[in-house]
């Protein structure tokens, strides 16, 4: 059995994301969802290294970029460590996003980006 993940990309004039939407078909749900951001990582074993697609809307505000971001790693390494038994990267990664988080609320503070 397979499933499929499909994802629909809109863009604009320029070819800059103002849409994506996505829907798995063993997802209950039969409609496309909306997002605004998307990671895909795919390990290509022939050539031992990792190719992705990292897309976001012209929409995505700049907080909602650092907390996909955020969240992602910590993602990350949940996946890597359910995966290998790696007892070091969850509270390694939740330190790092933690510390980056509050030089990133820093960096603004300052900046008042």
């Amino acid at each position: 059995k397979y499933s499929e993940i499909k994802v629909k990309v809109g863009l604009n004039e320029q070819k800059v994301p103002v849409d994506i939407k996505w829907r798995a078909t063993d997802s209950e749900q039969d409609q496309f969802k909306d997002s605004k951001a998307f990671n895909l990582s795919i390990w290509d074993p022939v050539e031992s290294n990792v190719l992705s697609i990292n897309l976001w809307t012209d929409s995505m505000q700049t907080d909602e970029m650092h907390a996909f971001f955020f969240r992602t790693i910590m993602q990350q390494a949940d996946s890597y460590a359910k995966a290998t038994g790696n007892p070091h990267a969850q509270a390694m990664a939740k330190d790092f996003v933690q510390d980056l988080a509050k030089k990133t609320s820093d960096w603004i503070s300052e900046t008042n980006v």
